[in-house]
């Protein structure tokens, strides 16, 4: 397969900028075109097969020949098959157009590949961009007793910013994350002269929950964490299988007035207040807050979401 970075012929990868260009500007015509250019040249060129699927995808929505739907969704498949760690994301395109059952699971290969492009400059976009504010929400949505917890998990850590804000009442904080990129950022940062996370681990969040031993955290942190995870109920038995009994786990979310979860046009997943509801009791978990909280904002609205403080019960 050729590199997601160049199809390995200079001619099909100046074109593919073109494209790229063309559908940046709207002009799926344009774009579809110049895509089936490079395919000529590079038909094993995994990028050029999403492009051109959301070439006609755009052409379909224009009004165009409707069959230009199942004409992107075959341009999807053909990126698939030539990529099936999906490190594109292209499921989530052929969800949109109804192919496929129930969610898709956004595969480690695409949310490692999407982060570790990001580290740079995601606390700017994120913060300065976007608004973002999770990590305060949390903080603010916390009990006051304890006052400090001996062991926390940073879910989904990132850079650092729910470890930087909550630090001063952790005694031993880990972190984990799928991206080397985000945590070679995170592994930078110091608290009080020494290292911000006490350890840091690489690898799929469900992975590591199962790895590590029952009981053995006082608080689970999750922020922003959810909107990539479709299978919530699997989550939380996670959180819930390695907190102590009273232990507690804090989380944002995504919401939506719907039942159950659902894959946005954002490509982030959204899941209802019931549903997190529903799920939470059958982790061992008990709702102590379920609050509205805009955690972050798209084309300069706000995101509806919420953070939700759970506890571990006894049994």
């Amino acid at each position: 397969m050729a590199s997601q970075l160049s199809s390995g012929d200079l001619l099909a990868d100046r074109r593919y900028r073109y494209a790229e260009a063309c559908l940046a500007d709207g002009d799926h015509a344009g774009a579809a075109d110049l895509a089936e250019q490079v395919l000529d040249l590079a038909p094993r060129y995994a990028p050029a097969w999403l492009l051109l699927g959301r070439a006609r995808e755009g052409l379909a929505a224009s009004g165009a020949d409707p069959a230009l739907r199942a004409a992107a969704a075959r341009a999807y498949a053909s990126a698939l098959e030539i990529d099936p760690e999906d490190r594109l994301g292209v499921r989530t395109h052929l969800v949109r157009l109804g192919v496929g059952d129930g969610l898709p699971v956004l595969s480690p290969a695409y949310v490692r590949a999407l982060f570790d492009d990001y580290a740079p400059c995601f606390e700017h976009h994120l913060v300065e961009g976007l608004g973002y504010v999770g990590p305060q929400r949390v903080r603010d949505a916390l009990p006051g007793v304890p006052e400090r917890f001996p062991v926390a998990l940073d879910l989904g850590c990132g850079t650092g910013l729910m470890g930087t804000v909550l630090r001063d009442r952790v005694d031993h904080l880990t972190g984990i994350d799928l991206s080397p990129g985000m945590l070679a950022m995170a592994r930078a940062k110091t608290w009080r002269d020494r290292p911000l996370y006490d350890r840091l681990i690489e690898g799929d969040l469900s992975a590591a929950l199962a790895d590590l031993p029952e009981a053995c955290a006082d608080l689970c942190l999750a922020a922003d964490v959810l909107i990539y995870v479709a299978d919530l109920a699997a989550f939380l038995t996670g959180i819930g299988r390695v907190l102590r009994p009273g232990g507690l786990g804090a989380v944002t979310v995504q919401s939506y007035d719907g039942a159950g979860s659902v894959l946005g046009k954002d490509g982030r997943y959204a899941h209802a207040d019931a549903h997190i509801a529903a799920t939470a009791i059958g982790a061992g978990l008990e709702i102590l807050t379920l609050r509205p909280a805009h955690i972050r904002r798209e084309g300069g609205r706000p995101v509806p979401g919420r953070v939700v403080v759970l506890r571990r019960t006894s049994a």
